[in-house]
């Protein structure tokens, strides 16, 4: 029997996980059309007890594209021959996605104000710039 992905602190049921089989388009050989070998691997984010709220949100946020309108995230492997190896691969894809989203969202940017000097040095060359182009302009003679 295959183990259930674990994740940090969390463990997802099997039960909560549907697998479902279709032919890849990749490596395989002479069986790639005949042998159903990648993965599907869905997994119901919003009904899944499993999950903190907190979790629940920042896994929407980080796999947007991968979650359906309904909330289920999808995870497709197809990159090894075997279904054992991609069944393992979309595994560790949606526990390394889990253990993402349980870490706490990286600090916001702090805004900061120029200081007197920076903005007195701009207004300056400003001006010394506005000079040198009012130079510019047509001669006059008198």
């Amino acid at each position: 029997m295959y183990r259930p992905a674990t994740i940090m602190a969390t463990l997802i049921p099997e039960s909560e996980l549907s697998e479902s089989f279709i032919r890849a388009s990749g490596p395989g050989g002479q069986n790639v059309n005949k042998v159903a070998t990648a993965v599907q691997l869905r997994f119901d984010v919003v009904r899944s007890p499993s999950l903190t709220s907190y979790q629940k949100e920042r896994l929407a946020k980080i796999a947007s594209h991968l979650m359906t309108d309904a909330g289920e995230l999808i995870i497709e492997a197809a990159r090894f021959r075997t279904q054992v190896q991609n069944r393992e691969d979309a595994r560790d894809r949606l526990a390394a996605l889990v253990e993402e989203a349980s870490k706490p969202p990286p600090p916001k940017r702090r805004k900061t104000k120029p200081s007197k000097g920076a903005v007195e040095r701009r207004l300056k060359k400003k001006a010394g710039r506005s000079a040198v182009k009012k130079m510019r302009g047509r001669v006059q003679d008198d």
